[in-house]
């Protein structure tokens, strides 16, 4: 009987002893599952919590955005600023908003908004700039172009400054013109809401410089004629300070292939000189 006893609480030990083995190790499992499942979960966690971004309510404007002589429909918030619009046409024009220009009556700032540049319904926007891909293409080293171009540079650099050139002086020795707009050095500017006069071609006789974003033109107006260009027609602008009165420019609309298409402006405010360059070109340069 004692025997019976004794084997008794020997198995009824085991048996507690395996339960309490199990218990443990699904215990551990248990540890184990939770240690292994907590990045997940945490992911899980971070979603749910997660808010949905708020709508803009702000209010809407429609206009046209012209990009590479395409008209694009946008409604933006009228009172969204200049650097938020680049960042909601990055993706539709596939241009980096870091790499945009904003023409809007000129060169628009970033922190300017819609409302205060007077953009409204129907109103043109015009967008400078180039792809990413069309920007590495043309920085790569080898290129022909890329040659000629620092051949051109090299050349222009060790010449006598344009002001100094005799061919020049005889139009700057004729004094700055009465009308001339007010010239600004050190200083860079967006372009002027009304049509750039008071400057001299190399006949001497008056120009007046009109840019019709909506139509990618530059009119060049004298007391003859005006000139309708297409901007995407114009290879070059140089532009070099008057060595006497650096507040003003001598700039050169290269119309064609070579030098001999130049068309020279005399007494350009310094402070558009920037600007015009980029309008007309409509890209970014090197």
């Amino acid at each position: 009987m004692a025997d019976n006893n004794d084997n008794r609480c020997n198995a009824d030990s085991q048996s507690e002893l395996l339960l309490n083995s199990n218990a443990a190790a699904q215990t551990t499992n248990d540890d184990n599952n939770k240690k292994e499942d907590s990045p997940l979960r945490n992911i899980l966690d971070n979603l749910l919590e997660a808010k949905t971004p708020e709508p803009d309510t702000r209010e809407k404007v429609d206009f046209k955005v012209i990009f590479n002589k395409k008209k694009i429909d946008v409604s933006f918030a009228l009172d969204g600023t200049v650097l938020e619009l680049k960042s909601h046409l990055q993706n539709i024009i596939s241009v980096p908003s870091t790499m945009q220009k904003i023409m809007i009556k000129g060169l628009a700032k970033d922190a300017q908004t819609l409302r205060e540049l007077g953009v409204t319904k129907s109103a043109k926007v015009m967008v400078v700039g180039s792809k990413l891909d069309d920007v590495l293409q043309v920085s790569l080293p080898g290129k022909s172009g890329d040659a000629q171009g620092a051949k051109g540079e090299s050349s222009e650099s060790k010449a006598e400054p344009l002001s100094k050139q005799k061919l020049h002086r005889k139009i700057l020795d004729k004094g700055k013109p009465e009308d001339a707009m007010p010239g600004l050095k050190g200083k860079q500017m967006s372009l002027p809401l009304e049509p750039m006069k008071g400057m001299l071609n190399k006949s001497g006789g008056k120009v007046r410089l009109t840019f019709k974003m909506e139509a990618d033109q530059l009119w060049i107006g004298t007391k003859e004629r005006t000139d309708k260009i297409p901007m995407n027609s114009i290879k070059d602008v140089i532009s070099e300070p008057i060595h006497d009165h650096t507040e003003y420019h001598i700039m050169a609309i290269q119309l064609g292939p070579t030098e001999a298409s130049r068309y020279w402006l005399y007494w350009v405010p310094a402070q558009y000189s920037q600007a015009i360059r980029d309008v007309i070109l409509g890209k970014w340069y090197f």
